[in-house]
């Protein structure tokens, strides 16, 4: 027979591996993340992958052989900036439901603020559930 506890635990684990899931298809989601962004005139089109990797090129237009090297090379780096940017923000959306209640998943991707600080030390759990584990003793002593 079992115990309320030995419930408990199952609905824990269950619970668990469906946070499992779903951390496992967010990641597919991100990995499958492009963002774009395209100058103005359309000189250059950039695509960057969710982590800022640029995995496309384009020049949509003749615009950019009017523009001077340095020109160029400007637009460029001010294109794969704003990918980046559109690729952060899309995988940050997709992270936020997952985080604590004042989490921001766009700030812990560009590196700010302490991800740790978001989670207790331990996991919150029924007093019972707690003592169950350290103890394996229900209430009234008896061993689970």
């Amino acid at each position: 027979m079992s115990s309320t506890y030995d419930q408990e635990i199952e609905e824990l684990l269950a619970l668990y591996q469906r946070q499992r899931e779903g951390a496992a298809e967010t990641r597919r989601r991100i990995n499958e993340t492009t963002g774009t962004a395209t100058a103005p005139r359309q000189t250059v089109k950039v695509t960057v992958n969710a982590v800022g990797d640029v995995t496309g090129i384009e020049f949509p237009t003749g615009a950019f052989r009017r523009l001077t090297p340095k020109e160029l090379s400007e637009a460029l780096l001010t294109t794969i900036a704003e990918a980046r940017r559109d690729a952060l923000e899309q995988v940050a959306r997709m992270t936020d439901l997952q985080l604590p209640s004042g989490a921001n998943a766009a700030s812990l991707l560009r590196g700010e603020g302490d991800p740790t600080a978001l989670l207790p030390e331990s996991p919150g759990m029924p007093d019972e559930v707690r003592d169950y584990i350290d103890t394996g003793l229900n209430p009234g002593g008896i061993r689970g």
